[in-house]
Parts: C-alpha cells; sequence; structure tokens
C-alpha cells in the first residue's frame, strides 16, 4: 500500500515535471519521506559502479496517423540534434522513464510548446500508456508539451485521455529497463526518482521507418 500511494504521488506530480516555461517545481511531498529514509540512505551509500551503456540503443517507433503534431515535433527535435547528449532524469520504478529536458532537472524544453493530443483536450488519441509506449511530459497546461517525454515501465492506462502517447519502444526495452540498475536518491517529485550517476542519450537519430512506413528513431546510449 504504501508503495502505491508513493506511485500515485509520482503520477500526480508528472504535470509539474513537463515541459516548457510553465514549469514548477512541487516540494509538498518532502515532509512524506521519512517512512522511506532507509530505502535513500541505501541508494546514496550503494557503490560507485560503472553505468554506462557502452553505445546500447534502443529503437521507438512513431505513428504519425494517431499524434501527427507531437509526432512531427518530436522528429524535428530529433533531426536537429536537440536530444544528442541529454539525459533520463527521472525514473520511477513501476512507472516510467522521464528524459529530454536540456536543463536535465524537469524544468526545461525546446523552444516551441505543441497541442496536447488527448481526449481531455478534444483529440482522439487510441493509443494506450502501456510497457513500452512513449508519451509527452507537460505542465498542467495541456498545450504545455515541447521536448519532455517518458516511456512507461508498467501498463499506466490511468494516464489515457490526459497524455500524449505517440509510439512505442520496438526494439530493445531491456535496455529502458537497464535504466533501474543505475542508483537513485530522492528527486522533485518525492520519490526515489533521481539518478545519482546521469543516464545520457550519446545520439539520437532518425533510421528506415518500419514496413508500414511508420518513422523510426534510434537512441544510442552513453
Amino acid at each position: 500500500m504504501k508503495k502505491m500511494i508513493a506511485l500515485m504521488g509520482a503520477v500526480s506530480l508528472l504535470a509539474f515535471t513537463g515541459c516548457g516555461a510553465e514549469n514548477t517545481d512541487n516540494k509538498t511531498e518532502a515532509d512524506n519521506k521519512d517512512s522511506d529514509t532507509a530505502d535513500n540512505n541505501a541508494q546514496d551509500k550503494a557503490s560507485e559502479g560503472d553505468y554506462s551503456f557502452n553505445g546500447k540503443s534502443f529503437v521507438i517507433t512513431l505513428y504519425p496517423e494517431i499524434a501527427p503534431i507531437t509526432c512531427d515535433n518530436f522528429q524535428k527535435l530529433v533531426e536537429g540534434g536537440f536530444y544528442d547528449g541529454l539525459t533520463f532524469h527521472r525514473i520511477v520504478e513501476g512507472f516510467m522513464a522521464q528524459g529530454g529536458d536540456p536543463v536535465g532537472n524537469g524544468t526545461g524544453g525546446s523552444d516551441e510548446n505543441i497541442k496536447g493530443e488527448f481526449a481531455s483536450n478534444g483529440v482522439d488519441n487510441r493509443i494506450s500508456h502501456q510497457k513500452g509506449v512513449i508519451s509527452m511530459a507537460r505542465s498542467q497546461n495541456p498545450n504545455s508539451a515541447s521536448s519532455q517525454f517518458f516511456i512507461c515501465y508498467a501498463d499506466c492506462t490511468f494516464l489515457d485521455g490526459d497524455y500524449a502517447a505517440f509510439g512505442e519502444v520496438t526494439e530493445g526495452m531491456e535496455v529502458v529497463d537497464g535504466f533501474l540498475e543505475v542508483p537513485r536518491t530522492f528527486g522533485g517529485d518525492g520519490a526515489i526518482s533521481a539518478p545519482t550517476e546521469p543516464v545520457v542519450m550519446d545520439k539520437v537519430e532518425m533510421i528506415d521507418a518500419d514496413e508500414n512506413g511508420n518513422p523510426r528513431v534510434k537512441v544510442t546510449m552513453r
């Protein structure tokens, strides 16, 4: 039950750690850390090691017929080299890995915000937030997404209708799962989510489309 409460707290803060100028730091859960102090200390005292991914990669397939605005924005950022060298700054076991922030702490984004392509914002989006699905992070403003995205570690269907899913990891999900091996400490969301060592996207690039013509993105980790 305690784990579920912590997870739901992290979910409620997903909007606050989204993209663009409207982001805010939310520290209201700081007072709830007592029960997890031992876990935090264990994370902080974890022995140092090499957590680099040595060129391991994963592939994301985009679905522009479902989320055209989101896919177009993501593809433009990829083609412009925006994501090269950026990190996954927020990794929550059983929930998701979030990255694509040039600031590196959940408060940054690209220069342009896009319309949120999801039901509560008037857009039909048939992609459900299941394991491996990629979706856009945002602030409370439904049209505030820019560059930050997250990849689901589990079925998170409670996000359906409120976040713009636009593709899925179709190769190399084990690499994304491997992010969980990096020691983490408490992040701004009140959960053990902040990697103590950077989880870096070395190169993010477009590759050949799949057999159905869907664009694909290869993410090579450092």
